[in-house]
């Protein structure tokens, strides 16, 4: 074998090694310890989509001035988050405190996902069956049997 036909033969092995790589990146979702709810749930909505899209996020709480003085309400809030995304995630770090700001990272649960989209899968084929069997019932107004 010459040098030229080696030389092709890896760059095609490294470039089939790439393609079938995955390229995950980190995502960051920044919290405050007074987060209302509708901020709260919009955020960890965008989360879910994230951990969806298989990417893992590090969640972050910041904390300013006495909140500092309160870890357990941004500990509460991280449980909050990893609670609501259990069915699709787990959690790779748990939460730390690291100056002002307490991290925790969450990764993609590929078996918790793979579980729900079954699930996701079986309720909508019951809706299916049902809808095919005519059980849907019509009601008329008495306006229109006249």
């Amino acid at each position: 074998m010459d040098y030229g036909k080696w030389k092709y033969e890896e760059s095609q092995r490294q470039r089939d090694s790439r393609r079938k790589s995955t390229n995950i990146s980190i995502k960051e979702m920044k919290y405050r310890p007074k987060i209302g709810t509708g901020d709260f749930d919009t955020k960890t909505r965008k989360v879910e989509k994230f951990l969806d899209e298989g990417h893992k996020v590090k969640v972050t709480i910041m904390f300013r001035g006495r909140e500092t003085q309160h870890p357990e309400l941004g500990r509460r809030i991280l449980d909050n988050v990893a609670q609501r995304v259990a069915q699709v995630a787990r959690v790779e770090v748990i939460p730390k405190l690291d100056g002002r700001n307490m991290t925790m990272v969450l990764a993609p649960d590929k078996k918790a996902k793979a579980a729900r989209d079954a699930q996701r899968r079986v309720d909508a084929d019951n809706e299916k069956a049902a809808g095919a069997d005519g059980s849907t019932e019509t009601t008329t107004k008495p306006e229109d049997a006249a």
